[in-house]
């Protein structure tokens, strides 16, 4: 049998033989934890590679011991730099720095947009260098700009860098393949989306109204909610079908994304029942657009088979000044809710 070749290394004042790896995958050598090394003599600690290494990790913990790792890129496969939200509002969601210069910050016209009070309008800038260098500088934001927990106003960017702006956003940095960034995005659709639909799903809703009505209490704003079912869906489904049903809420789904504003949520909120989700508006503009909402479902019509589907809604509106001693995002859906079955009991198909 052949030896594996070795290496002497110091481990907290000791010395070491650990493997020598010398395939392609090890191009580098990089610090990384080893608490559970053993002590005795003769004894290495076997390091497992796998056969497709990932395209980027967390940086390893410095403690002096070095092995090698695997490298981020295979030949003829170029990388791409992201920032992928760690915490936040959008967790997992993925940007791409593709541009000279990528702003982030909380205002509309910033690349990429962070919705957080505690981020400013135009909080730091990731620029490209040559060399495929990145350079993350603080814009001069109110609450600054952190890198792995260190406080910057520049500095160069590490593959497996933390980025911090505002008290509750991490973003990773990190160097991927285009096949593992699409990856990632389709993870991010799939945690946030309804499959059928394509809308967001419950979970996001509900964690994006919890983030607004915080929002709306500290700067006095309105938030509202729109909460809308479908008329006789059952009959639908028992009389055509499943798949005809189906095709009733891919249509409603549509129509609702196009009667909202651009900046509304609309979310799938169970089996026939969607959420809109409206800030900046009053209550008594936020009437006039759930009316503008049920009147284009009411006038759509999708041909099934020799048959025509129609579909109408009832729709119950809540907004978060409405709500007199619990100011929550429960309380906020619970009173839209109750006009919601108010307006199926009082004939379906109309605004309460």
């Amino acid at each position: 049998m052949n030896r594996v070749g070795m290496n002497r290394v110091t481990v907290e004042g000791r010395a070491v033989e650990v493997p020598t790896h010398t395939t392609a995958k090890f191009a580098k050598v990089v610090p990384i934890s080893m608490p559970d090394l053993p002590r005795e003599p003769g004894e290495v600690k076997k390091v497992a590679a796998s056969s497709s290494p990932p395209a980027w990790q967390d940086p390893p913990t410095l403690r002096g011991s070095m092995v090698a790792l695997p490298t981020t890129v295979t030949a003829g496969s170029p990388q791409r730099a992201l920032l992928t939200v760690l915490v936040g509002l959008d967790a997992g969601r993925v940007f791409t720095l593709g541009r000279a210069e990528t702003v982030i910050g909380r205002g509309h016209a910033a690349t990429i947009s962070i919705d957080e009070s505690g981020v400013s309008r135009r909080h730091a800038v990731v620029r490209r260098m040559d060399g495929d260098r990145y350079v993350l500088q603080d814009l001069g934001s109110a609450n600054g700009t952190f890198v792995n927990e260190r406080r910057v106003e520049r500095a160069d960017l590490v593959n497996g860098d933390r980025v911090q702006v505002g008290p509750a956003t991490v973003l990773r940095f990190g160097l991927t393949r285009a096949d593992e960034e699409a990856l990632a995005r389709q993870l991010y659709e799939s945690s946030t989306r309804d499959a059928l639909t394509h809308l967001y799903n419950r979970r996001y809703a509900s964690e994006r109204l919890r983030a607004e009505i915080a929002y709306a209490e500290r700067h006095g704003t309105q938030v509202s909610v729109l909460l809308f079912d479908l008329d006789h869906f059952k009959r639908t489904n028992d009389t055509f079908g499943h798949a005809a049903g189906d095709a009733v809420l891919r249509v409603v789904a549509a129509e609702a994304s196009k009667a909202v504003r651009a900046e509304d949520v609309v979310a799938r909120y169970g089996g026939e029942e969607f959420l809109v989700l409206v800030r900046g508006v009053s209550p008594e503009n936020v009437r006039v657009l759930a009316e503008r909402l049920r009147r284009a479902i009411e006038g759509v019509s999708i041909p099934w088979g020799s048959e025509t589907l129609n579909a109408t809604v009832s729709v119950g509106v809540a907004s978060l000044s409405e709500c007199r001693e619990t100011r929550t995002a429960d309380a906020l859906v619970s009173l839209a809710d109750g006009r919601l079955y108010r307006a199926k009991a009082a004939g379906r198909n109309q605004v309460c």
